[in-house]
């Protein structure tokens, strides 16, 4: 099975004042920087989901997509536009994650993969009891059905859409940080520096 990473770089970033979460400075690299580069040996190809000016993320060698459908509809028209993109490259699913959640398994993709157990199950991540909808693994068989959840039924929640299907929760263990630990507020912004200054001794 051929798997596209799509990074959804799409927030709004409204507790961090409304700067842009993935291109803030963490330790000189920036939080889209760390999830690239963690991303990228797990899939076939890789690009990235954000609306707006695609020169921001000209540091990261992939491609653009925006959204395909309009009104800023949140995390679940970035999988949309991922299942679209990666269909047209010949993939028979997308692997997503947050561009605000810089330590996320490198075994991430491979273990959802390995759960599912037809071409149109989805898998997501969870850790604790806490599920990461955004991190998972989409087939891009269903796009059409996503797109018609999002205009012809103007819906938005994610698990509402997954649970339409056979839907695997894969655990991941917490060890000193939650890998699926992802930076909201300065706070976390700052605490993200100490994951990272503590990694590099």
């Amino acid at each position: 099975m051929k798997i596209a990473g799509i990074i959804l770089a799409g927030g709004q970033s409204r507790r961090m004042g409304g700067n842009e979460k993935s291109l803030m400075d963490i330790s000189g690299f920036k939080p889209i920087e760390l999830v690239a580069h963690r991303l990228t040996p797990q899939v076939d190809i890789m690009a990235i989901n954000a609306n707006g000016d695609a020169g921001r993320f000209s540091h990261i060698e992939c491609p653009v997509i925006e959204d395909t459908v309009d009104g800023n509809v949140g995390p679940l028209a970035g999988v949309l536009a991922g299942m679209r993109w990666a269909s047209e490259a010949g993939c028979q699913a997308i692997a997503t994650a947050a561009t605000d959640t810089p330590f996320f398994p490198k075994d991430l993709v491979s273990r959802l993969a390995s759960a599912r157990q037809d071409k149109i199950d989805i898998a997501m991540a969870k850790s604790g009891e806490r599920i990461h909808p955004v991190f998972a693994i989409w087939p891009v068989a269903l796009a059409d059905e996503l797109e018609s959840f999002l205009v012809e039924e103007d819906k938005r929640k994610i698990l509402e859409f997954a649970n339409r299907y056979t839907l695997h929760e894969i655990e991941f263990a917490i060890d000193d940080i939650d890998p699926f630990f992802n930076i909201n507020t300065p706070e976390d912004a700052q605490m993200a520096h100490s994951i990272l200054e503590a990694a590099q001794k």
